[in-house]
């Protein structure tokens, strides 16, 4: 087999977890821990992957840099910029375990991969790859200029022969309205051969619709491959001319849900270490599920290495 190549595309951030008096550090972002969660669960020489982002000259960086590599993710094509940090969040966790987080990541290098110094010369080598990945925060936090630019990237990568993914994952506060938002995902899901979508982030944009017509939408935009995560419940996956596939989550106690960062990073993940690899779709997604339901009984959204499946 041929080696294959993927390009992950997006932020990661310095993490805070806060649980009582307890504070832990780390770094996540959502197409860093599917870059992590892939890389971990493929055979390198058969599926490499390389992550794309910019980061500051900062230890902090350099620590995410270090990390990185030692999970075989690609670090080559990540620009350092002496003027920029890496964004910052705090994830809040209550007694119930409910979530809240708070951002500082206005400036973050992140926000200006494509417009740094190596950004066209990184970008004829990503227009290479066999896969583009990224997810609707990914384009969330480029200016429209940078924006186009990756639009332009991606369809010559599909003009060579690759192919993108992309992962719906929308957060209103990034985007400057949801006709914004809309509009700049009709351009995406144009290009994109295999869509990931959260039905609560479909209805946050989009408003209320069945599965069904979620599923027609995205399809007559063009994509091929259409899988839909609905957490605890069945995933769903739509291909070409075939029957509906719905794959059934992993069933946990709730006591041993711990932290659900992650989840929905970590499916696609585990789905796609297995699709890239000449899995079937329903193979990929019982991977996607085992994957997920493994993260989210830990803290944080990278998991130990030890911790991960057979």
């Amino acid at each position: 087999m041929t080696k294959k190549t993927i390009a992950v595309i997006g932020e990661c951030m310095i993490e805070l977890s806060q649980k009582s008096s307890d504070l832990s550090r780390g770094f996540g972002g959502d197409t860093l821990n599917t870059a992590v969660y892939i890389a971990r669960q493929v055979d390198e020489q058969q599926l490499s992957v390389d992550y794309v982002t910019a980061l500051g000259t900062d230890t902090f960086s350099s620590e995410m840099l270090a990390a990185w590599q030692q999970e075989k993710v690609g670090t080559s094509l990540i620009q350092r910029m002496e003027n920029k940090l890496p964004g910052l969040y705090v994830i809040e966790t209550d007694a119930q375990g409910e979530r809240t987080f708070y951002y500082w990541r206005n400036d973050a290098a992140a926000r200006f991969w494509l417009e740094g110094e190596q950004a066209d010369e990184i970008a004829r080598k990503l227009a290479q790859f066999d896969y583009l990945y990224l997810s609707g925060i990914s384009l969330a936090i480029l200016s429209p200029q940078s924006r186009e630019k990756l639009m332009a990237l991606l369809a010559t990568c599909r003009q060579n022969g690759g192919k993108v993914i992309f992962d719906n994952n929308y957060r209103p506060r990034l985007w400057p309205s949801a006709e914004v938002t809309q509009a700049a995902y009709q351009v995406m899901l144009a290009c994109t051969d295999i869509a990931f979508l959260t039905l609560d982030d479909e209805t946050l944009l989009w408003g209320e619709a069945s599965v069904e017509q979620v599923i027609a939408r995205t399809r007559a935009a063009g994509v091929n491959e259409v899988v839909i995560k609905r957490g605890a419940e069945s995933c769903l996956v739509s291909l070409a001319e075939q029957p509906l596939i719905e794959v059934p989550a992993v069933k946990l106690p709730a006591s041993s849900v711990v932290d659900t960062t992650a989840a929905g990073d970590s499916f696609s993940a585990g789905y796609l270490a297995v699709r890239l690899s000449g899995g079937c779709a329903e193979e990929a997604a019982r991977r996607g599920h085992l994957t997920a339901s493994t993260v989210i009984q830990h803290r944080g959204a990278i998991i130990p290495l030890s911790a991960m499946p057979e």
